[in-house]
């Protein structure tokens, strides 16, 4: 294959997302600092709270992360007390992860945090772009049967 064929001046789409993603993760996690959670952590608690106790598996779909990833996620969320994991009802393979009393109120204390957050991102970023951009990449996910 020549270099020619190549379109050095598009840029890549995916490494584009890719440093887009890095940059705005940093700036939450900055964020959420006095808080003492990372985004990622936020948004695991945030699912529990608004789906209720989820198998580990199923609240790792539904935040886009592999298994293992999540269970890495979960462990200094438990070790804190934000979040119970318990062994299944029906499966006693399946592990079943609970919010806390602790949990919710770490969200409460982190929600200003990332409030502010979103806020500097809206005045950089117009939030319909980012809804549309959302939408277009889970139709990108679909089609290619992408878990999203």
């Amino acid at each position: 294959m020549k270099f020619e064929a190549l379109t050095f001046e598009t840029p890549c789409a995916c490494s584009t997302l890719r440093r887009a993603a890095r940059a705005v993760t940093a700036a939450y996690d900055a964020a959420l600092a006095p808080s003492g959670l990372r985004i990622t952590q936020f948004g695991i608690l945030r699912k529990l709270a608004r789906l209720g106790p989820l198998p580990v598996t199923r609240l790792a779909a539904e935040a886009a992360l592999d298994r293992s990833t999540m269970g890495r996620n979960l462990d200094p969320l438990e070790r804190r007390g934000l979040v119970r994991i318990e062994v299944g009802n029906l499966d006693q393979r399946e592990r079943v992860a609970y919010l806390t009393a602790a949990g919710e109120a770490a969200i409460e204390a982190a929600l200003p945090y990332w409030r502010k957050a979103q806020e500097r991102t809206a005045a950089l970023v117009q939030p319909s772009a980012i809804g549309e951009l959302a939408d277009q990449l889970d139709a990108l996910g679909a089609r290619e049967q992408i878990p999203t």
